[in-house]
């Protein structure tokens, strides 16, 4: 059907399981949750895909209100925050891209209703006017390209509607939070509507500069979108959607373990005492002395045109055009001091610049069909800019690079119905690209140039066999690919030059899963199994230099297996009572990296030996990779009289420790679960609402990542921490208003 994208949540669809997965049978029914994985509009549970459908309810509940914190609802979804935007990762079942290089794309792609974000930092802001949010588990390189060789985030905008609706949604907390946010749609004409929405958000931060007494870690952020949409036939629609963001943040990494022998570059005098004058240092601690304001400040808009067109009587012609800029500042301190000796006032400035555009066109026959299909090309032009520069005392750098991409793919995907039980799928993508960069270093007086092609192809092959309406399996085989890309970093010289590109990151993945409903689909219950091995895994490597500062490179590190189970459940235990949860069980390894950079300290009896020294890092559990991880959240709203309805939420989330950096005892965040409860009243057609809330009800401190900077520190323990929004306590209120 035309604007087949554009399907509607419901609040009863809301309350749905945050992972189900499946294939197309065709029809709907109320209470089916609708999702796009495979670009068409169907009902998850026949989709052989292992997705995760978040709605706007489930991200209140959970005190999700950023990019950063949607790890916390999706158990397999890890987000890694940094200093810096551009600085954090995403991961899906431990795969991950680790890179600081321009032109360097994260294996797990994020999209804005169907279009990629060439740059990941561009999605670390807020959740404006989610409509809902997909998260697709394993390659999806076939259908979605290069970028998403583990997986793909697509957040999915709301769309005009056929009568005036208006949504406004207002948050404050006791730590400084404030954010609101508003959209309003309706019709223009009976065959134009419209949707307009904006949101503020302005975090104060969790992190105290002592050197100035001013909050740092905090983050404000602006976002606005527009879309118009006009049908003027039922088999052909016209939506042209414009967005722009301009944002913030402050940085503030504080040190959570120094050895007190610790001197700020080897300098005798430069004790912790003297460098973080009225810090104290331990697990707990949120402060900070830094004399330069460590911050970023980003701005950048775009939009796409989609039409839909039906052509030859039931066929369905999709383009999509966009196009995007974004320019991020960033600065940081880079000694994370404030001291006065010369060695305590080195920092570093530069710039983030990206331009993208992109087209698709893809042909779609009907999904009622036994026989379904989607055939299509791919096109896009990615630029991205960067100088930097870092000094005046020491890791001296003063460089400026350009990346380009241009690349074009084809791709098809089949769905047939062999009988009415039994469902095979296949598809397959060829593409092909060149990169290109430009490299100046100032301070050498050097300048390098280089190209390079490539052409791949992946495919997926699939079974799904439904053994009654509402119970089925399936087992998938399908390959990802990562391009090629050149490590454009500091440290970047003739000898990286003559190497030529990074090679292309590949994978396979094999899973099974089942996909159950019962009790008149009250409950929900489905299970998936995948085995997945990385080759030529594309990822951040620490180069230590003769000063003894580090230095950032990309490089393939081998291979890479991650398996194991997610499961995922729901039960509408009651008309007013609903529960979701969802577990994985993640066992992700390098099955070969045997000459791996050591961490800082380690000696030969932890395993580093040789010089350069090195570490075999074969056999070892990856990083970002939690055993255990899992989700729980209840939502209870019984009727307190009239039309008023009483609102009880809860939401549980544990994991098991990971290794920020492989095997650093220095980097390792233990075991923690956070729980948060809401409590409040709602109109019964949820009109408005009004939550009080508490998150992190037991004051769990964790950290967002450590690092270990024991380099800058005379070779003597230094570590520094990342703390996520709710590293504490803090508590708040809702309120929401839909009418």
């Amino acid at each position: 059907a035309p604007d087949s994208r554009s399907t509607e949540l419901t609040d009863g669809q809301q309350g749905a399981p945050g992972g189900p997965t499946a294939a197309v049978d065709g029809a709907t029914t109320a209470g089916d949750v609708i999702v796009t994985a495979n670009k068409r509009a169907e009902n998850i549970q026949n989709v052989p895909l292992a997705v995760s459908v978040i709605a706007p309810a489930q991200l209140a509940a959970a005190g999700v209100r950023n990019f950063a914190d949607l790890g916390k609802i999706a158990p397999s979804l890890v987000v890694r925050p940094a200093e810096q935007p551009q600085n954090s990762n995403v991961s899906l079942r431990g795969v991950g891209t680790f890179a600081f290089g321009i032109g360097v794309e994260s294996s797990v792609a994020v999209l804005v209703d169907e279009v990629p974000l060439a740059f990941q930092a561009r999605a670390f802001t807020d959740l404006p006017d989610v409509e809902r949010i997909e998260v697709l588990r394993g390659p999806q390189s076939t259908l979605y390209g290069k970028s998403a060789s583990a997986g793909l985030v697509n957040l999915i905008t709301r769309d005009p509607t056929s009568e005036l609706r208006v949504r406004a949604n207002a948050v404050g907390t006791t730590d400084e939070e404030a954010g609101a946010n508003f959209s309003i749609s309706g019709p223009l004409t009976p065959n134009l509507g419209y949707v307009v929405s904006a949101a503020y958000n302005y975090w104060d931060g969790n992190v105290l500069n002592r050197y100035n007494d001013k909050e740092v870690n905090g983050r404000e952020t602006l976002n606005l979108r527009g879309k118009l949409r006009w049908k003027p036939t039922d088999t052909a629609s016209l939506t042209v959607s414009l967005n722009y963001v301009d944002g913030n943040t402050d940085v503030g990494r504080p040190f959570v373990h120094i050895s007190p022998n610790a001197r700020l570059r080897g300098n005798a005098a430069l004790t912790p005492a003297v460098v973080f004058p009225g810090v104290t240092i331990g697990p707990d601690n949120q402060d900070i002395s830094n004399n330069y304001d460590s911050r970023t400040r980003y701005s950048g808009g775009g939009g796409y045109v989609r039409a839909e067109i039906g052509v030859l009587n039931d066929l369905n012609l999709v383009t999509i055009t966009s196009y995007d800029r974004f320019h991020l500042y960033d600065y940081l301190d880079q000694d994370d001091t404030s001291s006065t000796a010369t060695v305590g006032s080195n920092n570093q400035i530069g710039q983030f610049r990206s331009e993208q555009e992109t087209q698709e066109v893809r042909l779609q026959s009907p999904g009622d069909k036994p026989f379904r299909y989607t055939v299509g090309g791919y096109g896009a032009r990615v630029i991205f800019e960067r100088p930097f520069v870092r000094g005046p005392y020491f890791s001296l750098a003063n460089w400026n690079a350009r990346a380009q991409s241009n690349q074009y793919a084809g791709f098809a995907q089949v769905d047939w119905t062999v009988v009415p039980s039994l469902t095979l799928t296949g598809g397959g993508r060829v593409q092909h690209e060149r990169v290109s960069y430009r490299y100046r270093d100032n301070l050498a007086n050097t300048s390098f140039s280089g190209a390079a092609n490539d052409t791949a192809g992946t495919y997926r092959a699939s079974a799904r066999y439904a053994f009654t309406p509402d119970v089925s399996a399936f087992a998938t085989y399908a390959t990802g690919y990562k391009g090629q890309t050149y490590d454009l970093t500091t440290g970047f010289n003739a000898n990286r030059a003559a190497a030529g590109p990074i090679r292309p990151e590949r994978s396979r993945d094999k899973e099974v899963g089942v996909r159950s409903q019962f009790l008149d689909r009250r409950v929900t219950l489905n299970a998936t199994y995948f085995d997945t091995t990385y080759r030529n895994l594309q990822a951040q490597t620490i180069e230590t230099l003769a000063d003894g500062t580090s230095n950032y490179r990309l490089t393939n590190v081998g291979r890479l297996n991650t398996k194991g189970v997610e499961v995922e459940a729901s039960a509408r235990v009651a008309q007013d009572f609903n529960l979701n949860g969802a577990v994985t069980y993640l066992d992700a390894r390098y099955t070969s990296f045997p000459v791996a950079q050591c961490y800082p300290l380690q000696t030969a009896a932890q395993g580093c030996t040789g010089s350069p020294g090195r570490q075999n890092l074969t056999g070892t559990r990856a990083i970002q990779a939690p055993k255990w991880k899992f989700n729980v959240s209840a939502d209870y709203s019984p009727s307190l009289g009239g039309h008023l309805r009483g609102v009880a939420q809860a939401n549980w989330q544990y994991q098991t420790k990971v290794f920020f950096t492989p095997v650093d005892p220095e980097t390792i965040q233990g075991a923690y679960h956070i729980v948060n409860v809401g409590l409040g009243a709602r109109d019964e057609d949820r009109r408005w609402e009004v939550v009080a809330f508490v998150n992190n009800v037991f004051d769990q401190q964790y950290y967002g990542s450590l690092v270990n900077t024991a380099g800058n520190f005379g070779s003597n323990i230094a570590t520094q921490a990342v703390l996520p929004r709710d590293s504490r306590r803090y508590g708040g209120l809702r309120l929401a208003l839909n009418f």
